[in-house]
């Protein structure tokens, strides 16, 4: 089985996460293969991410931190930088058809494309702090420029989650339909940008980068908190909650 699948659909490629079964959650191989998928859909008037299943994407894969090799899982961290900077340099509006759960990395994920387009049942949020990790990578920092410091910061911190109507009324995301009309609704946006011109779409896109830029450093940084914190006792017991699907216990 595929971990990604991609489908030309008209001008518009279709990238599709495809590891059901830990909801869509990826790890470096996966990243990979994703970053490979987006350069190479160059040539489309569109990227459409979305998801296999009722997940859109949890994020990295987290049995990965239950007893993590630090060489790898600092691989795994960077690659996730790699790939959301494929999105961002891709010189096609990368749509985000958020199908499902999109949470922690997910979310990210979602916060890093160009545009946001999420089915009715569909929940976004962080889970950094209640697993053992952060959202250095766009939920601490970008998505505030949607959503605002304050809100950014209880999304980022406090791990709540939000329905896809929250999040559009916060500004997280572009348009909220019923489920099964999520495809048909980004065919809709893939038809009226199919209407505009490709080189000055690419200027466009790339101009408007300047806040993901500007955040670089702060991805860097935060990622490299992260790589110095491997193997912590929070860490395994928030990765191992996870996986036991139980409430982790950072305080003794």
């Amino acid at each position: 089985m595929s971990d990604i699948i991609t489908e030309r659909r008209g001008s518009a490629a279709w990238i599709r996460l495809n590891r059901p079964e830990r909801m869509n959650a990826y790890d470096f191989a996966m990243a990979k293969e994703l970053i490979a998928s987006i350069q190479e859909a160059e040539d489309a008037a569109a990227i459409v991410i979305t998801g296999t299943g009722r997940a859109f994407c949890a994020g990295g894969y987290l049995a990965n931190l239950t007893d993590p090799d630090p060489a790898e899982l600092r691989s795994m961290f960077f690659s996730s930088l790699e790939l959301f900077e494929a999105i961002r340099n891709s010189p096609r509006p990368v749509i985000a058809a958020v199908n499902g759960a999109a949470a922690g990395g997910g979310n990210e994920l979602v916060v890093a494309c160009d545009f946001a387009i999420a089915a009715r049942g569909a929940r976004l949020g962080q889970t950094g702090p209640k697993v053992g990790s952060a959202p250095v990578l766009g939920g601490t920092n970008l998505l505030a420029i949607s959503v605002g410091e304050k809100r950014a910061k209880e999304i980022s911190m406090l791990c709540r989650s939000y329905t896809a109507e929250q999040a559009s009324e916060l500004g997280w995301i572009n348009a909220v339909v019923d489920d099964a009309d999520l495809e048909d609704e980004v065919d809709r946006w893939v038809e009226e940008i199919l209407q505009l011109s490709p080189r000055y779409l690419e200027i466009a896109k790339l101009s408007s980068n300047m806040w993901w830029n500007a955040c670089r450093d702060n991805y860097v940084s935060g990622l490299g908190m992260l790589v110095q914190a491997i193997g912590s006792e929070d860490m395994r017991e928030g990765a191992t909650a996870f996986m036991e699907k139980r409430k982790p216990r950072f305080r003794k």
